[in-house]
């Protein structure tokens, strides 16, 4: 209002337009979990990038499933656990902001890990990668917290990238193209 009454309409213009991205832009809608509890949930909305079984050395030390999911700017970019469980670590990399779509974006973009381990031992880790233009990682729980599947534990600003480590026990459902929600859609289920 200000800038109005200063004459300064086109940049009044300009930053309601610039607050109004960045509130719809951070958004953080309610969702349900499925009842099932044997279901593994999305822990982002976007679009499933690629589905690989891999060695995971930094946390899981094991052989394990990645399904990786692509957030561009215009999904919701709160990151939801995707299993009930205890988080046993979190551990953040700096790195590179290549395009987070990309796979090379694994390996070399600043990230942060979330190992969970569920109430049955079985071990999951979330890793959300920062993309081009995402530069904030934000992670809301530590070493020791309790999840609930679905519960919120962070966000990515401005498109980014979450891979999900599963056990290769578990029987993944999506396959690459599929569109995902964030702590609604089940990516997999546990044996």
């Amino acid at each position: 209002m200000g800038l109005v009454l200063l004459g300064f309409e086109a940049a009044a213009v300009f930053f309601l337009i610039v607050t109004g991205f960045n509130v719809w832009f951070f958004r953080n809608p309610l969702r349900t979990p499925p009842a099932d509890d044997k279901a593994i949930l999305s822990p982002a909305d976007g679009k499933i990038v690629s589905i690989v079984r891999t060695r995971e050395d930094r946390l899981l030390n094991s052989e394990a499933q990645r399904v990786s999911v692509f957030m561009s700017p215009l999904n919701v970019h709160v990151n939801r656990s995707p299993v009930s469980g205890r988080v046993d670590s979190v551990v953040y990399n700096k790195g590179k902001f290549l395009t987070a779509n990309k796979e090379k974006a694994s390996l070399d973009n600043e990230q942060n890990a979330l190992l969970i381990t569920a109430p049955s031992g079985m071990k999951f880790l979330c890793v959300q990668i920062a993309g081009f233009i995402a530069r904030r990682i934000i992670c809301d729980v530590g070493k020791g917290d309790s999840l609930t599947r679905g519960q919120r534990f962070g966000l990515i600003r401005y498109g980014s990238r979450v891979d999900l480590f599963l056990p290769l026990e578990c029987t993944v459902v999506v396959r690459e193209g599929d569109r995902v929600r964030g702590g609604e859609s089940i990516v997999a289920y546990l044996p």
